[in-house]
Protein backbone atom coordinates (compact mmCIF):
# COMPACT_ATOMS: atom_id res chain seq x y z
CA UNK A 1 0.00 0.00 0.00
CA UNK A 2 2.74 2.17 0.81
CA UNK A 3 4.66 1.47 -2.52
CA UNK A 4 1.16 2.12 -4.44
CA UNK A 5 0.90 5.62 -2.30
CA UNK A 6 4.40 6.78 -2.94
CA UNK A 7 4.13 5.75 -6.87
CA UNK A 8 0.53 7.22 -7.12
CA UNK A 9 2.61 10.29 -5.97
CA UNK A 10 5.33 10.11 -8.26
CA UNK A 11 3.17 10.04 -10.99
CA UNK A 12 1.16 13.07 -10.32
CA UNK A 13 4.31 14.96 -9.34
CA UNK A 14 5.29 14.41 -12.52
CA UNK A 15 1.45 15.38 -13.69
CA UNK A 16 2.22 18.66 -16.48
CA UNK A 17 -0.81 20.11 -15.72
CA UNK A 18 0.08 20.22 -11.90
CA UNK A 19 4.10 21.38 -12.99
CA UNK A 20 2.33 24.59 -14.53
CA UNK A 21 0.15 24.97 -11.73
CA UNK A 22 2.85 24.70 -9.22
CA UNK A 23 4.75 27.20 -11.51
CA UNK A 24 1.62 29.22 -11.66
CA UNK A 25 1.62 29.28 -7.76
CA UNK A 26 5.47 30.85 -7.41
CA UNK A 27 4.52 33.50 -10.00
CA UNK A 28 1.25 34.84 -8.02
CA UNK A 29 3.72 34.32 -4.65
CA UNK A 30 5.81 37.00 -6.24
CA UNK A 31 3.11 39.28 -7.10
CA UNK A 32 2.31 39.68 -3.20
CA UNK A 33 5.28 39.85 -2.46
CA UNK A 34 6.34 42.85 -5.47
CA UNK A 35 2.75 44.29 -3.85
CA UNK A 36 3.41 44.40 -0.43
CA UNK A 37 7.09 45.54 -0.65
CA UNK A 38 5.39 48.69 -2.91
CA UNK A 39 2.85 49.10 -0.19
CA UNK A 40 5.98 49.29 2.51
CA UNK A 41 7.45 51.95 0.39
CA UNK A 42 4.47 53.78 -0.02
CA UNK A 43 3.93 54.04 4.04
CA UNK A 44 7.96 54.87 4.88
CA UNK A 45 8.00 57.35 2.13
CA UNK A 46 4.27 59.01 3.69
CA UNK A 47 3.01 58.41 0.11
CA UNK A 48 0.13 56.31 1.03
CA UNK A 49 -1.02 53.97 3.42
CA UNK A 50 -2.74 50.51 3.34
CA UNK A 51 -2.14 47.09 5.27
CA UNK A 52 1.95 45.72 4.08
CA UNK A 53 1.07 42.51 4.24
CA UNK A 54 -0.85 39.94 2.00
CA UNK A 55 -4.25 41.08 2.83
CA UNK A 56 -3.09 44.51 1.71
CA UNK A 57 -1.96 43.29 -1.59
CA UNK A 58 -4.74 41.19 -2.20
CA UNK A 59 -7.14 44.16 -1.62
CA UNK A 60 -4.96 46.03 -3.95
CA UNK A 61 -5.32 43.21 -7.19
CA UNK A 62 -9.24 43.39 -6.08
CA UNK A 63 -9.42 47.17 -6.41
CA UNK A 64 -7.37 46.90 -9.93
CA UNK A 65 -8.83 46.10 -13.46
CA UNK A 66 -9.37 42.67 -14.27
CA UNK A 67 -8.76 42.08 -10.27
CA UNK A 68 -11.42 39.55 -9.84
CA UNK A 69 -9.56 37.32 -12.87
CA UNK A 70 -6.25 38.26 -11.10
CA UNK A 71 -7.54 37.11 -7.69
CA UNK A 72 -8.71 33.85 -9.35
CA UNK A 73 -5.53 32.92 -10.85
CA UNK A 74 -3.67 33.78 -7.26
CA UNK A 75 -6.17 31.48 -5.50
CA UNK A 76 -5.44 28.45 -8.54
CA UNK A 77 -2.04 29.03 -8.03
CA UNK A 78 -1.51 28.74 -4.38
CA UNK A 79 -3.83 25.97 -3.76
CA UNK A 80 -1.84 24.38 -6.79
CA UNK A 81 1.70 24.89 -5.51
CA UNK A 82 0.33 23.81 -1.32
CA UNK A 83 -0.57 20.75 -3.60
CA UNK A 84 2.25 20.26 -4.85
CA UNK A 85 4.44 20.59 -1.94
CA UNK A 86 2.43 17.96 -0.08
CA UNK A 87 2.92 15.24 -3.31
CA UNK A 88 6.70 16.13 -3.39
CA UNK A 89 6.90 15.05 0.12
CA UNK A 90 5.76 11.81 -0.04
CA UNK A 91 8.61 10.85 -2.69
CA UNK A 92 11.58 12.08 -1.37
CA UNK A 93 14.64 10.37 -1.30
CA UNK A 94 18.15 10.36 0.45
CA UNK A 95 18.91 10.53 3.80
CA UNK A 96 16.07 9.72 6.40
CA UNK A 97 16.78 12.12 8.77
CA UNK A 98 16.96 14.87 6.30
CA UNK A 99 14.11 13.64 4.38
CA UNK A 100 12.02 13.78 7.06
CA UNK A 101 12.87 17.56 8.31
CA UNK A 102 12.39 18.20 4.26
CA UNK A 103 8.75 16.47 4.70
CA UNK A 104 7.99 18.83 7.14
CA UNK A 105 9.32 22.14 6.12
CA UNK A 106 7.28 21.39 2.87
CA UNK A 107 4.26 20.50 4.50
CA UNK A 108 4.76 23.37 6.65
CA UNK A 109 5.44 25.67 3.37
CA UNK A 110 1.90 23.85 1.97
CA UNK A 111 0.07 24.61 5.05
CA UNK A 112 0.88 28.46 4.45
CA UNK A 113 0.22 28.07 0.79
CA UNK A 114 -3.22 26.94 1.53
CA UNK A 115 -3.92 29.78 4.30
CA UNK A 116 -2.47 32.40 1.61
CA UNK A 117 -5.12 30.94 -0.94
CA UNK A 118 -8.07 30.76 1.66
CA UNK A 119 -7.55 34.44 2.37
CA UNK A 120 -7.11 35.23 -1.84
CA UNK A 121 -10.47 32.83 -2.18
CA UNK A 122 -12.46 35.84 0.28
CA UNK A 123 -11.02 38.25 -1.65
CA UNK A 124 -12.16 36.80 -4.95
CA UNK A 125 -15.65 36.44 -3.53
CA UNK A 126 -16.11 39.45 -3.02
CA UNK A 127 -15.48 39.37 0.88
CA UNK A 128 -12.39 40.88 2.70
CA UNK A 129 -10.01 40.00 5.72
CA UNK A 130 -7.39 41.41 7.20
CA UNK A 131 -4.41 39.72 8.04
CA UNK A 132 -3.43 41.77 11.05
CA UNK A 133 -6.40 41.10 13.11
CA UNK A 134 -6.58 37.49 12.20
CA UNK A 135 -3.20 37.20 14.04
CA UNK A 136 -4.34 39.28 16.99
CA UNK A 137 -7.46 36.84 17.14
CA UNK A 138 -5.27 33.68 16.57
CA UNK A 139 -2.77 35.32 19.29
CA UNK A 140 -5.47 36.26 21.94
CA UNK A 141 -7.18 32.55 21.72
CA UNK A 142 -3.34 31.12 22.55
CA UNK A 143 -2.69 33.14 25.18
CA UNK A 144 -6.30 32.27 26.91
CA UNK A 145 -5.54 28.23 26.37
CA UNK A 146 -3.90 26.96 29.06
CA UNK A 147 0.26 27.22 29.30
CA UNK A 148 -0.58 29.80 26.50
CA UNK A 149 1.66 32.23 27.18
CA UNK A 150 4.45 29.62 26.90
CA UNK A 151 3.03 28.22 24.12
CA UNK A 152 2.50 32.08 22.31
CA UNK A 153 6.33 32.36 23.16
CA UNK A 154 6.90 28.72 21.28
CA UNK A 155 5.60 30.17 18.34
CA UNK A 156 7.56 33.13 18.06
CA UNK A 157 10.77 31.14 18.49
CA UNK A 158 9.66 29.08 15.76
CA UNK A 159 8.88 32.40 13.57
CA UNK A 160 12.16 33.54 14.39
CA UNK A 161 13.94 30.34 13.49
CA UNK A 162 12.09 30.69 9.74
CA UNK A 163 13.60 34.21 9.91
CA UNK A 164 17.18 33.50 10.39
CA UNK A 165 16.90 30.53 7.73
CA UNK A 166 15.44 32.64 5.34
CA UNK A 167 18.86 35.42 6.31
CA UNK A 168 21.12 32.03 6.01
CA UNK A 169 19.42 30.91 2.63
CA UNK A 170 19.86 33.83 1.50
CA UNK A 171 23.33 34.93 3.03
CA UNK A 172 24.63 31.31 2.06
CA UNK A 173 23.13 31.56 -1.59
CA UNK A 174 21.64 28.02 -0.29
CA UNK A 175 18.29 29.17 -3.03
CA UNK A 176 20.28 28.50 -6.19
CA UNK A 177 19.43 24.59 -5.81
CA UNK A 178 15.95 25.27 -6.14
CA UNK A 179 16.83 26.26 -9.82
CA UNK A 180 18.03 26.27 -12.75
CA UNK A 181 20.25 29.18 -12.24
CA UNK A 182 21.57 30.96 -15.95
CA UNK A 183 24.70 32.03 -16.76
CA UNK A 184 26.29 34.85 -17.25
CA UNK A 185 24.66 38.51 -16.50
CA UNK A 186 21.43 36.75 -15.94
CA UNK A 187 22.71 34.48 -13.85
CA UNK A 188 24.43 36.89 -11.54
CA UNK A 189 21.08 39.02 -11.21
CA UNK A 190 19.10 36.44 -10.20
CA UNK A 191 21.36 35.34 -7.79
CA UNK A 192 21.55 38.92 -6.29
CA UNK A 193 17.71 39.24 -6.30
CA UNK A 194 17.97 35.84 -4.27
CA UNK A 195 20.33 36.70 -2.01
CA UNK A 196 18.44 40.10 -0.77
CA UNK A 197 15.15 38.91 -1.66
CA UNK A 198 15.54 36.02 1.11
CA UNK A 199 17.34 38.50 3.99
CA UNK A 200 14.63 40.95 3.26
CA UNK A 201 11.99 38.35 3.63
CA UNK A 202 13.59 36.79 6.82
CA UNK A 203 14.44 40.63 8.91
CA UNK A 204 10.30 41.21 8.37
CA UNK A 205 9.56 37.72 9.72
CA UNK A 206 12.16 38.63 12.72
CA UNK A 207 10.03 41.46 13.78
CA UNK A 208 6.89 39.64 13.17
CA UNK A 209 8.39 36.87 15.33
CA UNK A 210 9.73 39.76 18.04
CA UNK A 211 6.16 41.15 18.14
CA UNK A 212 4.98 37.46 18.73
CA UNK A 213 7.35 37.58 21.95
CA UNK A 214 6.26 40.68 23.10
CA UNK A 215 2.73 39.64 22.84
CA UNK A 216 3.57 36.47 25.23
CA UNK A 217 5.16 38.31 27.88
CA UNK A 218 3.03 40.96 28.44
CA UNK A 219 -0.31 38.96 27.66
CA UNK A 220 -1.50 41.38 25.39
CA UNK A 221 -2.19 39.58 22.07
CA UNK A 222 -2.57 43.38 20.61
CA UNK A 223 0.87 43.30 20.24
CA UNK A 224 0.90 40.31 17.69
CA UNK A 225 -0.28 42.29 14.76
CA UNK A 226 1.43 40.13 11.58
CA UNK A 227 3.40 41.73 8.35
CA UNK A 228 1.82 44.80 8.41
CA UNK A 229 2.41 45.70 12.23
CA UNK A 230 6.08 44.53 12.12
CA UNK A 231 6.92 46.36 8.81
CA UNK A 232 5.20 49.70 10.45
CA UNK A 233 6.68 48.96 13.92
CA UNK A 234 10.14 48.88 11.70
CA UNK A 235 9.14 52.32 10.87
CA UNK A 236 8.82 53.81 14.03
CA UNK A 237 12.56 53.28 14.90
CA UNK A 238 15.25 55.71 14.50
CA UNK A 239 16.32 55.94 10.81
CA UNK A 240 12.82 53.42 10.32
CA UNK A 241 11.78 54.65 7.29
CA UNK A 242 14.76 54.03 5.84
CA UNK A 243 15.15 50.49 6.84
CA UNK A 244 11.62 50.03 6.01
CA UNK A 245 12.46 51.83 2.44
CA UNK A 246 15.21 48.87 2.55
CA UNK A 247 12.83 45.86 3.30
CA UNK A 248 10.46 46.41 0.34
CA UNK A 249 12.59 47.01 -1.83
CA UNK A 250 14.46 43.29 -0.47
CA UNK A 251 10.79 41.86 -1.12
CA UNK A 252 10.36 43.59 -4.33
CA UNK A 253 13.92 41.62 -5.51
CA UNK A 254 12.40 38.71 -3.54
CA UNK A 255 9.22 38.85 -5.90
CA UNK A 256 11.60 39.47 -8.64
CA UNK A 257 13.19 36.56 -7.53
CA UNK A 258 9.56 34.28 -7.58
CA UNK A 259 8.70 35.12 -11.25
CA UNK A 260 12.43 33.51 -12.29
CA UNK A 261 12.00 30.48 -9.49
CA UNK A 262 8.32 30.00 -11.92
CA UNK A 263 10.14 29.66 -15.12
CA UNK A 264 13.29 27.69 -13.93
CA UNK A 265 12.34 25.80 -10.42
CA UNK A 266 13.56 21.89 -10.08
CA UNK A 267 9.96 20.48 -9.75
Amino acid sequence: MKTSATGLAREASNSTVLQLLARLGFAVNGLLHILIGVIAITVAIGAGGGSADQSGALGQLASSPGGVFLLWTVVVGLFALGLWLIISAFIMRGDPKRKWSRRLTNLAKAIVYFALGATALTFAQGGTADSASSTQSASASVLASPGGVFLLFLVGVGVLGVAGYFIYKGAAQKFRSDLAVPSGTAGRTVIGLGVVGYIAKGVALGVVAILIGVAALTQDASKSTGLDGALKALAALPLGMFALVLVGIGLIAYGLYCFVRARRAHL
